[in-house]
Parts: C-alpha cells; sequence; structure tokens
C-alpha cells in the first residue's frame, strides 16, 4: 500500500492508474490523515456474445411483422380487438 497526499495525487493524475497497478492500493492523505484509498477493481464478468444469446432464445412462430401489424391495426381499428 502507498500513501500519498492529495497535492501528490493531483500531480499524478494522469498515470493514477499506472500508480494503482503498482502499488495495489493507494491511501489519500489530507494532512497526514487518511482520508480515501483507492484500489484496483476485480475484472467483472464479461457480457455474453449476442450470437451466444441468440442460440439461447426459442425461434418465433409467428414472424415479427405480423405482430406489428396486428397491433397496429388493433390501435387503430377498436372494433377488431373486441372481436
Amino acid at each position: 500500500m502507498r500513501m500519498m497526499s492529495i497535492r501528490e495525487l493531483r500531480d499524478s493524475l494522469a498515470s493514477i492508474d499506472a500508480l494503482v497497478d503498482e502499488a495495489g492500493e493507494i491511501l489519500v492523505t489530507r494532512h497526514g490523515r487518511p482520508v480515501a484509498r483507492m484500489s484496483s477493481m476485480k475484472p467483472g464478468r464479461t457480457a455474453p456474445s449476442h450470437a451466444d444469446l441468440r442460440a439461447t432464445m426459442p425461434r418465433m412462430t409467428t414472424l415479427s411483422e405480423a405482430l406489428v401489424r396486428a397491433e397496429r391495426d388493433c390501435d387503430r381499428n377498436p372494433m377488431i380487438a373486441e372481436s
């Protein structure tokens, strides 16, 4: 763990990612008292690819064109929706 004052941190802001990677954790101080702790984030979960996502979804039996047209026609003519 590395200790840095706010002024030192401000002066080295452009390379803060390298500093955190090197030290693992940075303790930020103001007048010698700790005010913040910075650490690198653990790698998160990666998003699945669109191809993998589509492969898990069932195929639609009705074309989306027909579904949109039916929805649009029901909004235009309320009598269709009642029957």
